[in-house]
């Protein structure tokens, strides 16, 4: 009698199993094609890869776009796969949580330039902020908004906010208050500021 056992593990994989990889390969593939500059550099990616995947992104021809991507699916069939798509479900967890980040300031700008108590309960609530900054920043903000002038106190107070929750230094406020840069060169890691009305 012939010994069967461990011939499932064995097998090569079955031709539905290779196809199904297959598609997932292209699909990945086609998400890196709709990521920005910054993305893209944070994942470990061949430079043929890269340049298909930008070289995509500049296409606008609905037939060469998809030969591009087929293209693309094809050097997507040498990456270490399972590295590559956790990288990108970390980046995308990453993105999310910055987008969150970003309404939770976004809402509670405005709860602190509309309530009072607002702002008492997130000083309560944030012990060692710089409470004499915050309280002119956001007394300059609502006499701002009142007046119909552009938003610049409105905005460094929406960038404190973000530093601030994302856990950066509390020092960067007092900077913040004394510089008008700010509005020329808008901080990069405060995303969503510059949707300001």
């Amino acid at each position: 009698m012939n010994d069967i056992s461990g011939t499932a593990d064995d097998r090569p994989p079955s031709k539905s199993h290779l196809k199904r990889e297959m598609h997932a390969r292209q699909a990945l593939g086609k998400k890196l094609v709709d990521l920005n500059n910054a993305q893209l550099a944070r994942l470990d990616l061949s430079e043929g890869l890269l340049a298909a995947i930008r070289e995509t992104q500049r296409i606008s021809g609905h037939e060469a776009r998809r030969r591009q991507l087929q293209y693309v699916g094809k050097l997507m069939r040498d990456v270490d796969f399972a590295a590559l798509q956790a990288a990108y479900d970390d980046l995308m967890g990453a993105t999310r949580e910055s987008v969150a980040l970003m309404h939770r300031c976004e809402t509670l700008r405005d709860e602190l330039l509309e309530d009072d108590g607002a702002l008492g309960d997130f000083i309560a609530q944030h012990p060692g902020i710089d409470i004499q900054w915050l309280r002119a920043k956001v007394r300059a903000a609502r006499q701002e908004r009142s007046a119909g002038r552009p938003p610049r106190h409105v905005r460094e107070l929406y960038r404190w906010l973000y530093a601030e929750l994302k856990g950066t230094a509390h020092g960067e406020s007092r900077e913040l208050l004394d510089t008008d840069e700010s509005e020329e060169h808008p901080d990069d890691d405060a995303p969503g500021d510059e949707d300001l009305r």
